[in-house]
């Protein structure tokens, strides 16, 4: 298979394009263009558009619906283009496909926020296009220049008045010529995009007719749960099959690499049979590990010798010249994804081909992982993607779906593979911990003059994207580090790779998400230090009028910084730069004498370029707010005896209704290149929180999840 296709491939379409819908178990094979004649056939230009005869306009999307939004803001683009009538319009989910591979990266995955921003000329000429081939179809029918002609909501205009739709133009126009350079609108001409719209993917959620992986069933499909290490690097001993086999609806016990599988007719039936294995584990390759030796592991990397990141200017000799210096750490814990539907995989594996349906962030992983078990070429594997009850990252790895293949070969017929949420915490790929030195400088008139940055961190990028990792910098790790917001003179990073057996992956945001705490609460610092506002301190070490500069600016305005505060009450600021957008949060807090933090409000800033689904991305900004505060305030996993000790919400508190404080969101307006929304708009929580904590009490808080005891008056 190509790896990469370019947008004039792409918009050529000459090859087929497999399309179908996510639970049909089937799939449709259409041309680029339907033949001559063939009225049966839709006109079809491209994979991610189509065209009835009656009208109906279907938008194909090849990400995965993780309630995002995007299922709304491609076909927003798209049929803006295509100045199609918005009611017409609908949207279904692709199958893995060649056409549907992320442009820049070369695989359908759905990540990094670049659903849009990786797709953003691409989606655009994908409507233009279509809109032209129907506009110059209906000036041949009326023999008229096309210049002459327009298109509106979903018809094509005549001069006289007179009017064809586009569905009685979509025969004609199927046979004409792609476009390869189609006029684009410009943003003033925009009618859907920057609208506000009803999700196209919210009716059936809330009539509850969207079907989950673990909703999904198919005839005489089984249940699998798998069991697994509880300990890194334990090996597998001995296990009772005939005992799980005794169990009732129980069908088969299937031993894999380093684990065993129970098969069954229901779920609690593999779950009571998992259990009567009694498997027997070896002590692992680290059973000392704890949260305490954890801790002073990181402590004794970060006195190891790093790799420099970054090297700007002269830090050693601005140190030298400093007027005043400050060094503080900062700590943050590993986080498990906890989202709400658990990890689940179907597969039915057969002679010819292989059916997977799966909430996937990972399509083309899932289709190659497949292939490559099967022995199937990968066109023969079809990876029908179900909407996700949340991923954050998790839902791109591999895990489940190696067991489902398997077992479905084993088995000869459909098997769902199930975990549970004491599996899912267990068998987690974390969000790597960390721990980061900073030591800054100031002149005299309180401008930064150096920062020098040290980070002990494990590397994700070395698991999944080894030849990412040069001269042993894991990219991820650094980021929001290396890439920090600030235009400062003399600027030092220094990187630790920290190697343990615990399993790390992306997590929402990546390593922004981490290290945005420590840069924004150490900026916050230094202001102090300098005696200057926060806001201005950072404006001033910005350059004037860039977009992270712009934002600050606006959220200031907007949270009314220099307005009087409640009493009782502080504010506090962070700002963050990531996936091409730009993000700001302000809160507002107040604590009392027992050391409780109540966050009253946050506002967020946001410029993600051309906002093209307005509400979507207030919808997610609002989220990043409540996951954000869910990690400043609760979440930790804990480890003890060399494996997982954290097994279920209880010990991972997230964040409750309660405690959601009042969410302002502004959406900076400009017609830029649109960026992410679902990563950017998360990283600056915490340290907005801790900065505001700060002001309140004067407490630093340089550790995550908060530890309130230091707030306590005695």
């Amino acid at each position: 298979m190509k790896t990469k296709i370019t947008r004039r491939s792409f918009l050529k379409n000459t090859s087929l394009v497999i399309a179908a819908t996510a639970f049909s178990g089937s799939f449709t094979l259409f041309n680029a263009s339907p033949a001559r004649g063939d009225s049966a056939l839709p006109f079809k230009p491209h994979a991610f558009l189509e065209i009835a005869a009656d009208d109906g306009i279907t938008v194909w999307v090849g990400q995965t619906n993780l309630g995002q939004g995007t299922h709304t803001g491609i076909p927003m683009i798209i049929a803006d283009e295509l100045d199609a009538a918005w009611e017409r319009v609908a949207v279904k989910t692709a199958l893995a496909a060649e056409p549907f591979k992320d442009p820049q990266w070369g695989a359908q995955v759905t990540g990094g926020s670049t659903s849009i921003r990786h797709r953003w000329d691409l989606l655009r000429k994908v409507g233009a296009a279509a809109r032209q081939m129907l506009v110059e179809a209906a000036a041949e029918e009326w023999k008229i220049p096309a210049g002459q002609c327009t298109a509106r909501d979903g018809r094509v205009l005549h001069p006289d008045g007179r009017s064809l739709s586009f569905g009685q133009l979509a025969r004609a126009a199927a046979q004409r010529p792609m476009p390869e350079n189609p006029s684009l609108k410009t943003p003033q001409a925009y009618g859907i995009i920057g609208t506000s719209r009803t999700r196209l993917d919210i009716p059936d959620k809330v009539m509850g007719k969207t079907v989950f992986g673990m909703d999904f069933t198919l005839p005489d499909m089984c249940i699998a749960l798998v069991a697994r290490p509880p300990r890194f690097g334990a090996s597998l001993g001995a296990f009772d099959e005939k005992a799980a086999l005794a169990v009732k609806g129980v069908v088969k016990v299937v031993p894999l690499e380093n684990r065993v599988a129970v098969c069954a007719q229901t779920t609690y039936a593999a779950m009571q049979g998992r259990d009567a294995l009694g498997v027997q584990w070896s002590p692992g390759s680290r059973p000392d590990l704890d949260d305490a030796a954890l801790d002073k592991i990181y402590k004794d990397y970060l006195e190891k010798p790093g790799v420099t990141a970054r090297n700007t200017g002269d830090v050693a000799a601005a140190f030298a010249k400093a007027h005043q210096t400050l060094e503080q750490a900062y700590k943050l814990p590993y986080l498990s994804h906890a989202q709400v539907e658990p990890i689940n995989c179907t597969a039915h594996v057969e002679k010819e081909r292989c059916r997977i349906w799966m909430p996937t962030q990972g399509q083309t992983g899932t289709q190659l992982t497949a292939a490559k078990l099967t022995g199937l070429p990968p066109e023969k594997v079809e990876v029908m993607t179900l909407p996700a009850g949340g991923g954050f990252g998790l839902r791109a790895e591999i895990d489940p779906v190696v067991d489902a293949v398997l077992l479905s070969k084993a088995l000869n017929r459909p098997v769902k593979v199930m975990w549970t949420r004491e599996d899912d915490f267990a068998n987690d790929y974390f969000r790597p911990a960390g721990q980061s030195r900073i030591k800054a400088g100031l002149d005299k008139d309180g401008r930064l003059t150096a920062w020098s940055h040290k980070l002990a961190a494990p590397s994700v990028m070395s698991r999944l994207m080894p030849h990412a990792v040069e001269k042993g910098i894991d990219p991820d790790a650094v980021s929001g580090v290396r890439d920090m917001p600030y235009a400062l003179p003399n600027l030092l990073v220094d990187y630790v790779m920290v190697n343990l057996p615990i399993p790390v992956g992306f997590w929402r945001s990546v390593g922004y998400s981490a290290n945005a705490f420590a840069v924004e609460s150490f900026m916050d610092e230094m202001a102090h230090a300098a005696g200057k506002d926060p806001v201005q301190f950072r404006l001033d070490h910005m350059e004037k009028d860039a977009r992270p500069y712009q934002v600050l600016s606006l959220l200031a305005e907007k949270g009314g910084w220099n307005s009087p505060v409640p009493p009782g009450r502080a504010r506090g600021v962070a700002v963050t730069s990531c996936f091409e957008s730009f993000a700001a949060h302000m809160a507002e807090v107040s604590v009392n004498d027992k050391g409780t933090i109540t966050v009253h409000k946050m506002v967020c800033a946001i410029d993600c370029g051309t906002a093209v689904f307005p509400d979507g991305i207030r919808a997610q900004a609002e989220s990043g707010v409540i996951m954000g505060l869910s990690n400043a305030f609760h979440e930790k996993v804990s480890f003890a005896q060399g494996g997982v000790k954290t097994a279920n919400y209880d010990a991972y508190p997230v964040l409750t209704m309660s405690e959601v404080p009042e969410i302002e969101v502004h959406i900076a307006k400009n017609n830029l290149k649109a960026g992410g929304v679902g990563e950017p708009v998360f990283p600056s929580v915490a340290p907005a929180v801790a900065n505001a904590v700060f002001k309140a009490t004067g407490v630093r808080l340089r550790e995550l999840p908060f530890k309130r005891e230091s707030l306590v008056k005695g």
